[in-house]
């Protein structure tokens, strides 16, 4: 073999590479980009910090700076700027992140809708919603639907490890859920239910199950249902409980509303109302399939069911009213949302575009898509991996912004010592 036949350091060839002949480059080859280099893109475009993306996609930051290097290259184009301070999105970048995302939803929604619905889990969760679609589809009268939802809501039980106290939030009936009843919530869950269903009774299993995944206590306000007691009822008291957990000495920047289904659509009108009050705003919101589409403007098929929920809610008011459809709402100022949604979800249109409004109007908005076909997943949290995931999600994200400074430094400590703090999962047979 002559000298200069050897092998090119470098070089994924399976011959040899003379000194004096110039290496081709390989074509651009976009079909070797993976859905996660894609995934890792759009985390760090979102977070525009590699530390939270990475800990967003559980996957450590080395692992994720090489993704982003893979998928530069075959692209052939810087996708972000870094510097030690700072990550920017270049041109290329911006241009990528909105292609991506309604990409990554389409595969989202396709792997969910092949996928077999015929597990243990699902028909669990299948079985436990019936009773209450049934009730709802038939028009069954107000009080059977509301028996219907409670029932199914008790066949679980709250975390052994939290206390269940009766409160008088500013003249609101509410229990708080906690690990420590002693200290001052810092979390407010709205319930879900139509703005006609529900109770604070019945949410105990998962505002104890949020409890503690955050590590702090839940208020969950009975607020007013309608339509005995129609808009702004359900606000109003919402409004007055978190100026009670203000009144305890709570600073407004360490509190997180949390609300599933229809109460995730009043986290965001409490939000809003907030706004217009000029009180000040939540350190951030968490919102768990949240319906928002009151003018049911999008497409489903539960259409019939949610718009006599809406007309109870409503009576007389517009429903085009920007506090009760934030999709039209100018956000401008609303604190961090954490949104989760389920890819078979039929209000996972509400989600997709509840997140894209408040992105255009800056507002640091993360939607997390979880592979399940129901809504309000994260009612099942004790036999659903997913549901389970979802609630560690939130607790973390909560966790961030409820403990003060100093508590904080001395937490983060302890978990890198000891390692992560305990979070809800599913329990053998649970519910």
């Amino acid at each position: 073999m002559h000298e200069r036949h050897r092998p090119r350091a470098g070089c994924c060839h399976h011959g040899w590479v003379p000194d004096d002949e110039n290496v081709v480059a390989f074509p651009q080859a976009p079909e070797a980009i993976e859905l996660r280099h894609l995934r890792a893109f759009v985390a760090v475009a979102e977070e525009l910090n590699f530390g939270r993306a990475a800990e967003r996609l559980y996957i450590t930051q080395p692992a994720l700076s090489r993704q982003i290097r893979t998928l530069e290259q075959l692209l052939g184009c810087t996708l972000l700027r870094r510097s030690t301070h700072r990550v920017e999105l270049t041109v290329a970048g911006d241009a990528l992140l909105g292609r991506v995302r309604p990409i990554l939803r389409e595969v989202d929604a396709t792997v969910s809708t092949v996928q077999s619905v015929g597990g243990e889990h699902v028909e669990r969760v299948a079985r436990l919603w019936e009773p209450l679609a049934r009730a709802a589809a038939t028009d069954a009268g107000l009080q059977e639907q509301r028996t219907a939802y409670e029932r199914m809501l008790a066949t679980f039980e709250a975390p052994p490890e939290v206390t269940v106290t009766p409160m008088n939030a500013n003249g609101v009936p509410s229990l708080l859920v906690a690990p420590r009843p002693d200290e001052a919530p810092r979390l407010m869950h709205l319930h879900g239910g139509s703005y006609c269903l529900g109770s604070a009774f019945g949410y105990r299993p998962l505002a104890g199950a949020l409890a503690l995944a955050a590590d702090a206590g839940v208020l969950v306000p009975d607020y007013r249902l309608a339509p005995e007691h129609p808009f702004p009822a359900a606000i109003d008291d919402a409004v007055a409980a978190y100026r009670w957990m203000l009144d305890r000495g709570v600073a407004a920047e360490e509190v997180v509303l949390c609300g599933d289904s229809s109460g995730g659509g009043l986290v965001v009108s409490v939000l809003l109302s907030l706004a217009q009050r000029r009180l000040p705003q939540p350190g951030g919101a968490v919102l768990m399939c949240p319906w928002v589409d009151l003018p049911l403007n999008l497409q489903d098929e539960v259409t019939e069911i949610l718009r006599r929920s809406t007309d109870a809610y409503l009576g007389a008011h517009p429903a085009d009213d920007p506090v009760v459809s934030p999709l039209t709402a100018d956000l401008t100022g609303l604190p961090p949302l954490l949104i989760q949604a389920a890819t078979g979800d039929q209000l996972l249109d509400n989600a997709n575009a509840l997140t894209d409004r408040a992105r255009e109007h800056g507002v640091d908005a993360r939607l997390d898509l979880y592979s399940v076909d129901a809504h309000v997943f994260q009612l099942f949290w004790s036999f659903l991996p997913e549901a389970a995931e979802a609630l560690q999600k939130a607790g973390r994200f909560a966790d961030d912004i409820t403990r003060p400074a100093p508590r904080r430094a001395a937490t983060g400590r302890r978990a890198r010592a000891a390692g992560t703090r305990a979070a809800p999962r599913p329990r053998a047979g649970g519910g």
